[in-house]
């Protein structure tokens, strides 16, 4: 059965006082539902959280990381880095990397090797912009960011890899794909990968759901068959909120 996960990405959004308090106040919520819970701070704050919740189920992940393992790399952070403070899953292809700075599904497949080579697990985040939508290619976009950025590793090597469908236009402006809309692209996934691969591999990936999701939709959205949870960004900074999600599931 595949793996039910709700995974908070902070951004660039908390300081070291707003984390420990974010943190307490998560510590406090009550969990109903099975699902692997994840929070994503700020680098600077990533030691803090794995340390405030050494003995909690919560998992602290990074939000990115360098696809080399040292070198002149001013203001990177190696998987190995990561892995000496207890980190051990990384959000990889977020839409933000891509528009900002200028990540490409080449650099995307190396920065996944050097993860998956140093024992991680990746959070692989594609979607399409609104022209693709409106222009009828969101799925060719989608197909096309999976196979140039993963479609090059040993079957094996999804053991270790959860997908996030994040639809670009629904990031941070308050829009949400329709649940519909959501499982169309998901189970367009699972095909891509049946093609490539198998069924097998196919059904067994995560694939989140990223994009505005709130208290208020989650459930609708999370019961859509082949969404199995969410890549949650501004409602995972409310402990109350965030929870509301998990328990959605």
């Amino acid at each position: 059965m595949r793996a039910k996960i709700v995974a908070g990405n902070w951004k660039m959004n908390n300081d070291l006082a707003m984390t420990q308090s974010l943190i307490t106040e998560l510590k406090k919520q009550s969990q109903t539902s099975n699902a692997e819970v994840m929070i994503a701070p700020s680098f600077t704050n990533l030691w803090p959280a794995f340390e405030a919740l050494k003995n909690h189920k919560i998992e602290v992940v990074a939000q990115n990381m360098h696809q080399k393992a040292s070198g002149a790399y001013t203001g990177e952070v190696s998987a190995e880095m990561l892995k000496s403070i207890g980190v051990n899953t990384v959000i990889l292809g977020h839409s933000e990397r891509r528009e900002y700075f200028d990540e490409t599904n080449a650099l995307l497949a190396e920065k996944v090797d050097a993860a998956l080579k140093n024992g991680m697990r990746v959070i692989f985040c594609f979607g399409e912009v609104l022209d693709d939508r409106k222009s009828g290619w969101a799925e060719s976009v989608v197909k096309t960011q999976l196979k140039e950025s993963l479609f090059h590793l040993d079957k094996s090597a999804f053991e270790n890899i959860i997908l996030a469908y994040e639809p670009v236009w629904a990031i941070g402006t308050g829009e949400t794909a329709t649940p519909e809309q959501a499982q169309e692209i998901h189970k367009h996934v699972r095909n891509v990968l049946t093609e490539k691969y198998d069924d097998e591999l196919a059904e067994s990936v995560s694939i989140l759901y990223g994009g505005s999701v709130k208290p208020s939709n989650a459930k609708e959205i999370f019961s859509k068959p082949d969404v199995d949870g969410g890549l949650i960004g501004g409602a995972s900074l409310n402990a109350s909120d965030f929870y509301a999600i998990v328990n959605a599931i």
